[in-house]
């Protein structure tokens, strides 16, 4: 771990190369969200166009709501496999190295979004992009976690997070701004240009190799010993490697069902009430983007108290309870906001409770993964766990978006079952080890407690 001298110790007890190594990762992690979810922002006009169907007919939205989980899902499977894979490889050539080249290939892969022709185009680059997203997550989680105070990594992890709900937001006023105002009188081409906008993390990415090293931690573990797969499920591990599969898988599905279709279920929305406000072709693209900002917003905001809010949490009531409160809150949140029939802009509204529960528990797999390996294991074990999960999570998207095909009705339906999903987190925690208390700094299992 770098040494900060208590004469240069800055906030959390941590000095500038530590919080630039901490930006880093945060950096990396934003642009991760706000390449990987470009694509719902735009699927109402992209889809339509690459498969030659007029923009805002009953076809139009039918196509775009299935092809939104169609995608949806393959992205999810490509991070999973990308995680696995770039996870093993950072504990192999390190944290820093494995950063910069999963940023270059989720940036490059966006970019290229913006050239498709065709379905099957798009669908590969999709897929480039998702092994990128999944793959630095690993680097940067586990790189974080070597480099700041121990005592601090609970603090480290979940301000990482929050990178999220800012690098989701980034999407948002962005597709706002190319799909609402610059191109709005061209929605067949406003898509590509903001694909494009996925070139931004590649510079960052160079940024990263200039100045951060790898972390010493790692070093003097790999000298030791060189992590495989099987690791994970040696008796050290594998009850805890099954307890955290399984807590991710059930946060997973609940996210992607969920935030997939906040803009397509936003549009149907708006179009809707278009309708009753006899709105002319501009006006209703106006109102539409107007609300998915609103909504996505409201989603991000939540996000962002909620990831935070994990930190006392989990400090004072330990993991296991911090999971149990915030899967009972995203059940509550998301039955009662497609439960209830609300008024079109309090349904708008409602994505707060939800980002604030379903959002933000994932500011604790930041720090809540990386607890349970030593360093020699921690990136291929966090990758593994956290990742493999969007396997089984890929069926989510797939299946909200096969039923939301059906208008906007069904949708509601749908978005109201993912409420019940985060209540099997509760059976889930009987698996979940408490890392609350426990040390990590070693490298060998048998020196942890573990």
């Amino acid at each position: 771990m770098q040494q900060t001298n208590r004469a240069e110790r800055t906030l959390l007890d941590m000095g500038r190369y530590q919080w630039l190594v901490l930006f880093a990762a945060w950096l990396g992690w934003g642009f991760d969200i706000f390449d990987g979810l470009l694509f719902s922002f735009v699927a109402p006009n992209c889809v339509p166009t690459l498969l030659h169907i007029p923009l805002g007919t009953p076809e139009a939205k039918a196509a775009t709501a299935d092809w939104n989980g169609i995608l949806t899902s393959l992205l999810l499977i490509g991070w999973a496999i990308g995680g696995i894979l770039f996870g093993r490889v950072a504990d192999r050539i390190g944290r820093t190295k494995t950063l910069m080249l999963t940023m270059l290939l989720y940036s490059l892969g966006t970019a290229a979004c913006a050239f498709a022709v065709n379905m099957p185009m798009l669908i590969f680059f999709r897929l480039v992009i998702s092994l990128g997203i999944g793959g630095e997550w690993a680097a940067g989680a586990a790189m974080v976690a070597e480099v700041v105070p121990e005592k601090r990594r609970v603090d480290a992890g979940a301000i990482l997070y929050t990178s999220a709900p800012f690098g989701l937001m980034g999407a948002t006023l962005l597709s706002r701004w190319f799909v609402g105002d610059l191109f709005k009188e061209s929605p067949e081409l406003s898509w590509r240009y903001l694909f494009l906008c996925g070139l931004i993390p590649a510079m960052v990415a160079f940024v990263v190799r200039k100045y951060i090293k790898e972390p010493e931690q790692w070093k003097d573990a790999t000298a030791v010993r060189t992590a495989r797969i099987s690791d994970i499920f040696t008796p050290e591990f594998r009850k805890r490697t099954i307890g955290a599969l399984l807590l991710a898988v059930v946060a997973l599905i609940t996210w992607w069902s969920c935030n997939a279709f906040i803009s397509v279920f936003t549009t149907a929305l708006a179009q809707k009430e278009a309708v009753v406000r006899n709105l002319d072709k501009l006006g209703t693209v106006g109102l539409v983007e107007t609300w998915k900002l609103t909504a996505n917003a409201a989603f991000n905001v939540g996000g962002l108290i909620g990831t935070l809010v994990t930190i006392p949490v989990s400090k004072h009531l330990g993991r296991r309870a911090m999971f149990a409160i915030y899967f009972v809150a995203s059940a509550a949140a998301l039955l009662a906001a497609f439960g209830i029939r609300w008024a079109p802009e309090q349904q708008l509204l409602m994505y707060f409770p939800i980002g604030l529960s379903v959002f933000g528990v994932f500011g604790a797999f930041t720090y809540y993964l990386p607890e349970l390996y030593p360093t020699w294991l921690r990136a291929t074990g966090a990758g593994f766990t956290y990742n493999t999960g969007r396997i089984v999570a890929a069926a989510g998207p797939f299946i909200v978006g096969t039923i939301a095909a059906g208008g906007l009705d069904a949708m509601r339906t749908a978005l109201f079952m993912v409420g019940f999903a985060p209540l099997l987190g509760l059976l889930a925690l009987l698996y979940a080890t408490e890392t609350k208390g426990l040390s990590h700094t070693t490298t060998h299992p048998e020196q942890t407690g573990f």
